[in-house]
């Protein structure tokens, strides 16, 4: 029978590249051959054990994007799809039987079997995360296609373009002539500028540390109006400064662990204005003053994750070509250097410069 590679989570700071028995897919079912996994910050603290909910044994990989291998009849009905086509499949697998999943609110799921890349659901095959040659497609799971003449590295930004659109325009309501403030210059807090100004937002803004350079950069060419650094300038007085004296409309906080930009968010924002917080903080408590959101009237919201809508939305613009999405993708792997790739996008390996990073089991190891 023939064999499948994938990488498996072995121990906190361990992946273990490992052979698998080739997955076939039944009537419900289907089998992807992976072209790319994009990753984010949250594999970086799955693999190195600093998220207490990551489980051992399982192969990582959340954003998988591939090409359908083989499908049952049922499954290619239910899903409109078939083989040969390029599909994403998004990070939970939800019960389909709850309140929330009746109401389409999938990410909500009350009885949720688990997730691809992380937590196991019943399968009959360990291969159901994005680090493998191939993936097993759960008959629950939901699914979006995503044209093949796309290049595979900008298809596997469908996540991050969707948390920018989610978390900016549909939960922060960013509209025509808004004023923004996206604090945090990785690819989610890009994408969120960028969603920003294709929703007409009249000034943008985005924040970084100094080593954020080249993130704020491409962050400008996207769109922005104008960056700040965080650590050299005070965020609240140059932005206001830069808007010409506005306060911020909308504010969306995708910076990790900082508490600082929640302080700043709570400053910059107008009397009615609306503030998203997506970046987590890993459980550090950040003293959020009642008084001052009461005063200003502030609409405060917590963005977990992307959704059917959000992920549709970005898959047209992704498709549209009308933006440079290839300058925010900097670096792909092969499959043996997940590792690797992981402490590149970590910003760990001197003279390399991460943004967005793919691992693509298809691609030679390039060490």
């Amino acid at each position: 029978m023939p064999s499948v590679n994938a990488a498996v989570l072995t121990a906190p700071g361990r992946l273990e590249m490992r052979e698998f028995p080739a997955p076939t897919s039944g009537e419900d079912d289907a089998i992807v051959r992976i072209e790319a996994a994009g990753l984010c910050g949250s594999d970086v603290e799955q693999v190195r054990g600093e998220d207490p909910r990551a489980v051992l044994g399982v192969v990582p990989g959340h954003e998988p994007v591939g090409i359908v291998e083989s499908i049952g009849a049922r499954a290619a009905e239910r899903w409109g799809v078939g083989v040969g086509d390029r599909i994403c499949v998004e990070v939970v697998v939800p019960c389909r039987d709850c309140d929330k999943c009746a109401a389409g609110i999938f990410t909500e799921c009350r009885q949720s079997l688990g997730s691809y890349g992380y937590r196991p659901f019943p399968s009959p095959t360990p291969l159901i995360g994005g680090f493998a040659e191939r993936m097993y497609v759960h008959p629950n799971s939901l699914v979006h296609r995503i044209s093949r003449e796309v290049p595979v590295a900008i298809a596997a930004m469908y996540n991050p373009i969707a948390a920018g659109i989610r978390w900016a325009v549909h939960l922060g309501g960013v509209g025509p002539g808004d004023i923004v403030l996206v604090m945090g210059a990785g690819q989610r807090g890009i994408a969120a500028a960028l969603a920003a100004k294709a929703a007409g937002a009249a000034f943008v803004a985005v924040t970084g540390l100094s080593r954020d350079a080249h993130k704020l950069a491409v962050a400008r060419e996207f769109g922005a109006d104008a960056t700040i650094d965080a650590e050299t300038e005070d965020v609240p007085a140059r932005f206001l400064e830069l808007s010409g004296g506005r306060a911020a409309d909308v504010v969306v906080d995708v910076t990790p662990v900082a508490l600082q930009p929640v302080q700043d968010a709570l400053e910059v924002t107008r009397i009615g204005g609306t503030i998203v917080f997506a970046g987590l903080k890993n459980g550090r408590p950040a003293p959020i003053p009642p008084d001052q959101v009461i005063n200003k009237s502030l609409r405060i919201l917590g963005a977990r994750g992307v959704d059917w809508r959000s992920i549709e939305d970005a898959i047209r613009l992704i498709e549209s070509g009308e933006h440079p999405l290839e300058h925010m993708h900097t670096h792909s792997f092969g499959l043996a250097d997940a590792a690797h790739a992981l402490d590149v996008l970590a910003g760990e390996v001197a003279g390399e410069h991460a943004i967005h990073v793919a691992i693509v089991p298809g691609q030679e190891s390039a060490r």
